[in-house]
């Protein structure tokens, strides 16, 4: 799902941190595939797997709100997920940071995103 595009972003319907990655995005001039998993068959599952990928990069012993953290928060944690060129960029963070950093409109291009 996430190779089939220049950019692809998951994102769960009503959740403000999915609208403001898509408002970004598409103020930039991308026009990302968006999935909305609470819309898609099999998206819980999906959203399970984004949330492993997206918290794979941080330390192995988990701290103390981590453990007390609810499946539910965790899960909402998962979204938005974002992947240029059929890779992983990462979270609402990551997205802010590369744009704030100007490293964003050079990955969109670089992907094919981006023409100009």
């Amino acid at each position: 799902m996430a190779s089939g595009n220049a950019v692809v972003v998951f994102s769960v319907s009503g959740c403000c941190m999915c609208h403001v990655v898509k408002r970004l995005l598409l103020g930039l001039g991308v026009g990302p595939t968006v999935y909305e998993l609470d819309q898609e068959l099999g998206g819980r599952e999906i959203q399970a797997v984004l949330a492993q990928l997206l918290s794979a990069p941080s330390s192995s012993s988990p701290s103390p709100s981590t453990t007390t953290t609810s499946a539910a928060a965790q899960m909402n944690a998962a979204v938005p997920a974002v992947f240029v060129g059929g890779k992983l960029l990462g979270g609402v963070e990551k997205v802010m940071s590369c744009h704030i950093n100007g490293s964003l409109v050079p990955l969109l291009k670089q992907a094919g995103a981006l023409w100009l």
